[in-house]
Parts: structure tokens; sequence; C-alpha cells
């Protein structure tokens, strides 16, 4: 959520989210050139979000290749930042649920790496200031 929060403000749109009830979202439009983006907050738990993903495709006429994941990854450094063509959830539950109810395996994640906090159980996310 927080890497979304700094692309739509680095779009200019980030007072623009709207919660869409049609697919249990949080959304907000933005221009980037000459394509529309569609920026998505499911609002389900992380294992199910992928009916919202695949519910706001429905609405706005894309298929599986024209959406972008963003999840965490625990295995990258903090601060890395990868892009996945294709390939497997690697066991991550809410890819999991994108891949499945998008039917595609091909929605290329983006994935922020949050790190690793070493000797505590509890997570750190560093974002960059606009």
């Amino acid at each position: 959520m927080a890497v979304l929060g700094q692309l739509a403000r680095r779009l200019g749109v980030s007072e623009s989210w709207v919660r869409d009830r049609r697919c249990a979202a949080d959304l907000a439009l933005a221009s980037l050139g000459d394509a529309q983006l569609v920026l998505l907050r499911p609002r389900r738990l992380m294992n199910a979000n992928g009916r919202s993903v695949a519910q706001a495709a429905e609405l706005f006429g894309l298929t599986a290749e024209d959406v972008y994941l963003v999840h965490d990854d625990l295995d990258k450094p903090l601060g890395k930042l990868a892009l996945k063509l294709g390939g497997s959830a690697r066991g991550h539950n809410g890819v999991r649920s994108c891949i499945s109810c998008l039917n595609s395996s091909v929605s290329p994640p983006l994935c922020p790496a949050l790190g690793r906090v070493v000797g505590r159980g509890a997570l750190t996310l560093l974002t960059k200031a606009a």
C-alpha cells in the first residue's frame, strides 16, 4: 500500500482515491503519457485480494497482461525493487489469489523488498519521500 501511495503522489492523484464497492477496493485513475492507469488498493484480506483485482480488470476491460501486481518480497534486500514477468506465486498467497482469479500467471508482479529485521519478528518498509 505504501508503494501505491507513493506512486499516486508522484502521479498527482493521491487525493483521488474512491471506494468502489463493485470490486471491493479503493481506486485512483491517473494518466502517464498516453497511458491511462488504474491504481487499485483491495479492501479484502490479502489471501482473497485476487477477486478485487479480477473484478477491476473486468470493469475496466483489462486483460491479465495489463495488470501489474505490487507485493512484498521478504527475500530481497531492503529497499530493492524487482520486476518479474510471469511465473509462480513463490508462496505468496495474495499473488496466488490473483493468478487464480485472473486465470493466468502472466501478470508481471512488481516486488518492493521489505527486508527482514534480524532478531525480531517485525518487518520494516522504507519509502523515499517524493
